[in-house]
Formats: C-alpha cells, sequence, structure tokens
C-alpha cells in the first residue's frame, strides 16, 4: 500500500511540475511580445515568479518521493525495489530529467534576466524553444513504461 500511494503522488507532483515546465517558457514568449506595456509586464513577471517557485516546489516533492520509489526497499520493510539488473532505462530516463530540470532553471533564469531589464530573444526563437520539453517528457514516458534496457 506505501508503494502505491508513494507512486500515485510521486506521479500527481510530476504532473504539477509538468504544467509549469510547459507554462513558463510560454510566459517568456508573452513577455516578448508585450513590447513596453508596463502593467502586461508586470502581471507577466509576477505570474512567472509564482508559476517558477511553485514549479520548484512540485519537483522538489516529486524528486522526494521519486527516490523513494528508487531506494525505499532500504528504509521501509516489503517495499519494491527499482535497483536491480536490467535497470538501465531508470538512469536514462534520470538522465532526461536532469536535461528537464536544467531547461527549467534555464527558463527561470531568463525571467530573471527580464526582472533586472535584460532583453529575451525573438518571440519565434522562445516559440521553438518552447517546444523542447514535449520530445523530452514523451522519451521519459517511454522508458518508464517500455523499460527498452
Amino acid at each position: 500500500m506505501a508503494y502505491l500511494l508513494t507512486k500515485t503522488f510521486h506521479l500527481v507532483f510530476v504532473i504539477a511540475w509538468m504544467a509549469a515546465v510547459f507554462y513558463l517558457p510560454r510566459i517568456l514568449v508573452n513577455l516578448a511580445e508585450a513590447g513596453d506595456v508596463p502593467a502586461v509586464r508586470a502581471r507577466l513577471l509576477l505570474m512567472g515568479r509564482r508559476l517558477y517557485r511553485f514549479g520548484h516546489v512540485m519537483f522538489a516533492l516529486a524528486f522526494a518521493l521519486g527516490l523513494t520509489l528508487w531506494l525505499g526497499y532500504r528504509v521501509l520493510p516489503h517495499f519494491p525495489t527499482l535497483v536491480v539488473a536490467g535497470t538501465l532505462w531508470l538512469h536514462v530516463k534520470l538522465g532526461l530529467v536532469i536535461l528537464l530540470f536544467a531547461y527549467y532553471v534555464w527558463s527561470g533564469r531568463q525571467l530573471a534576466l527580464v526582472e533586472r531589464g535584460g532583453a529575451l530573444g525573438s518571440a519565434t526563437l522562445l516559440r521553438w524553444i518552447n517546444e523542447l520539453p514535449l520530445p523530452l517528457l514523451v522519451a521519459i514516458v517511454w522508458m518508464v513504461l517500455a523499460k527498452p534496457f
């Protein structure tokens, strides 16, 4: 029962974090298109800051529960383990998650740059960059479901 609850909440927090991963770059696109309208920029920066904090909390909770799923058998009796032979898929998944987290941090730094008065790239470039998390998410989900190696 503990395993299923842990896995359920891990997935819920991953989904919440992914919402932030997908939406924060969209706020950057909107900032690039807002021009010099102070009220719009202020609202978008406020939304971005709040979303970035929310995303970090969701990532931390998902990470803690994922770590429990990975190593919980050492602490909780009768807890299944994922640390066995044939779990190369898990290491690949974790590598992809690290890339996705780096992307998220980069998005947050872009937001901080705008807050300090810096300039973003073009809205077109940001729209393309906005699409990067999707193939990473597809690869992560495929690793988890298919466990190819």
